[in-house]
């Protein structure tokens, strides 16, 4: 039995995140489709009341709590901090065929609406996160206070796309975003990070297999 280090640590964030009042909470949004979203596992207290929710979007590389374990922790002392999978990402799934960021704003709006968010929160997208953030702040306004994003345009035009794909050396994005092999995963990481650190090979071959087996 091959043991892949990112399915360890994902195990172990998991716990480490309920230790830190920060749980799992799957949603309908509708028949047919579930989000995930990790939630704070009580009520809101003083301190969250004092301050605005916050909403973290999580890029194309990694699920939601892969990629914000840092900011999750930090906060959720002092924040209501709801954290979502986008579908086809952690354990969100739809049957739908809509795969856009527009349907991914209306599911994570919907299920921040079962889950009692009546506050305004402050948004914070990175890369595709980001998107969907914006997409979401356009057709609930109601709902956004501020927003903090990083590594997105407003809008991904064609000739964004163009000069941004020749830069990187890619014909699209989803031979970019979507690696197959050790190698692209090594590519992908090393353009989206400054200065990425080196790891040894087998470090990507886990990060590809798990990528393949639990997120995409």
């Amino acid at each position: 039995m091959v043991i892949n280090i990112f399915h360890i640590y994902d195990l172990v964030l998991r716990w480490v995140m309920k230790a830190a009042g920060i749980i799992p909470v799957q949603l309908q949004i509708e028949p047919g489709t579930s989000m995930n979203f990790w939630v704070p596992a009580r009520k809101p207290n003083k301190n969250h009341q004092n301050h605005p929710p916050l909403l973290f979007l999580h890029g194309f590389a990694a699920n939601a709590i892969m990629t914000w374990q840092f900011q999750v922790l930090k906060f959720a002392k002092t924040h209501a901090v709801y954290v979502p999978d986008f579908m086809f990402f952690g354990d969100s799934v739809t049957d739908r065929p809509d795969r856009s960021p527009e349907f991914q704003a209306e599911c994570v709006a919907e299920g921040l609406r079962k889950l009692g968010v009546e506050r305004r929160f402050v948004l914070v997208g990175f890369s595709y996160g980001a998107m969907v953030g914006f997409r979401l702040a356009e057709k609930y306004p109601e709902l956004v206070e501020a927003m903090v994003v990083t590594a997105a345009p407003t809008v991904l035009t064609e000739r964004i796309t163009e000069a941004a794909l020749e830069k990187i050396g890619y014909k699209s994005w989803s031979e970019y975003l979507i690696p197959e092999t050790v190698k692209g995963v090594k590519s992908m990481l090393e353009i989206a990070s400054f200065e990425f650190p080196r790891f040894p090979r087998w470090i990507f071959k886990h990060y590809l297999e798990i990528n393949i087996y639990f997120y995409l």
